[in-house]
């Protein structure tokens, strides 16, 4: 909730590349972090012969339950095996939002250190989003 101007405003720019995030008025951002995911199915890690075998489902079908996500630039930096660089921008838009609520909540939990709730938000979006995902 906001309290007055002794809160800042919390200002997050998800671009294709990198994630921005720092306060209003600030003259550059705090977190600077690739907007990539690494995503692990743990289907895969479980059963390594066989990653097709996902419990009866399509080969191509990710379940979201089963995935690990790694966000941020420490988690990307170490090697794993079965890890996926997932982008949840394709063509300066929106696409996958359970990726966008990760990255964000990396920036404001890991990066700035702060509860999203107490602060007001200032989210950059492209000009060219449709009003469905200007709602969303």
């Amino acid at each position: 909730m906001y309290g007055g101007d002794e809160v800042s405003a919390i200002v997050i720019d998800l671009g294709s590349h990198t994630c921005k995030a720092g306060y209003a008025g600030e003259d550059a951002p705090i977190a600077l972090f690739p907007s990539v995911v690494g995503s692990i199915d743990q289907m895969e890690v479980d059963n390594p012969d066989n990653p097709g075998d996902n419990s009866g489902s399509a080969p191509d079908s990710k379940s979201k339950a089963n995935q690990k996500l790694y966000v941020g630039s420490q988690a990307l930096g170490f090697r794993r095996d079965f890890m996926e660089l997932i982008s949840p921008i394709k063509d300066g838009m929106a696409v996958d939002w359970d990726i966008v609520e990760n990255i964000w909540d990396h920036a404001f939990r890991d990066c700035l250190l702060i509860d999203p709730k107490e602060h007001p938000m200032l989210l950059a979006e492209p000009c060219s989003n449709t009003q469905q995902q200007r709602e969303k």
